[in-house]
């Protein structure tokens, strides 16, 4: 049986790789700031309801405490809960309207990955799923007209952008101090979902393909990367 918790699992991008992942025989637990919301999407889905706020040290601690007690590990963690957030012009952006994005796009996952650790560490074959962005990607930043196959509009938007580049780097460091887990960053593309008005060419089932595929991946997988649907994507 494989143990997978995914953040921010009531909707969009989350919801939909809980749903895939339950039908490929994982045991889901569907993390969940609105404790109505994710008991709703966990009868839907057939998964285990998990409130979880990322932003709350307590909430974070309980959730962990639980799924201990419950299942005694943790094969699979999808950091996904990821906000737009303030902050997104550079010219009036306030340091305080950043660390509101940062909050939950990288406090957050890292709040959550430490939490878990021992229970990741307590499963055979651990992986982590960090749900980034090509926005994050400093290398289509420094020259998006080269990168259009990847990202065919660059948004300029300083606190989700860098927040993405600050996960990406996390990634890279939980990848390096961990050899034993199969830690990686992925993109999903500009996907329709509630965090961009639907706004996003693709569908959320097309989102979440490299979600799913990274979270599947067995222990020779590769580790320390980020990837799109397409292949690698830029740091």
């Amino acid at each position: 049986m494989t143990i997978t918790l995914i953040t921010g699992a009531n909707r969009g991008l989350g919801k939909e790789t809980a749903r895939r992942l339950i039908a490929a025989g994982h045991t889901v637990y569907i993390g969940a700031r609105d404790k109505r919301l994710g008991e709703e999407a966990a009868a839907e889905l057939g998964g285990r309801p998990l409130a979880l706020d990322i932003t709350d040290d307590a909430s974070v601690r309980a959730a962990a405490e639980q799924v201990g007690a419950e299942a005694g590990c943790l094969d699979v963690l999808v950091n996904n809960a990821g906000i737009i957030g303030p902050g997104n012009d550079a010219h009036d952006a306030t340091a305080e309207q950043v660390r509101t994005t940062y909050e939950t796009n990288v406090f957050g996952a890292v709040r959550v990955t430490h939490a878990f650790l021992p229970l990741l560490e307590a499963s055979e074959s651990p992986v982590i799923v960090n749900v980034s962005s090509s926005l994050g990607s400093l290398g289509i930043a420094a020259a998006p007209e080269r990168h259009t196959s990847i990202l065919p509009v660059y948004y300029p938007a300083l606190a989700y952008n860098s927040s993405k580049a600050a996960l990406n780097m996390i990634t890279a460091q939980y990848a390096r101090t961990h050899p034993k887990m199969r830690i990686n960053a992925v993109d999903p593309g500009h996907t329709a979902t509630d965090l961009n008005g639907h706004t996003g060419p693709q569908t959320v089932a097309e989102g979440a393909d490299i979600i799913v595929r990274m979270a599947l991946i067995g222990p020779d997988g590769p580790t320390g990367g980020f990837f799109g649907n397409d292949g690698p994507v830029p740091w």
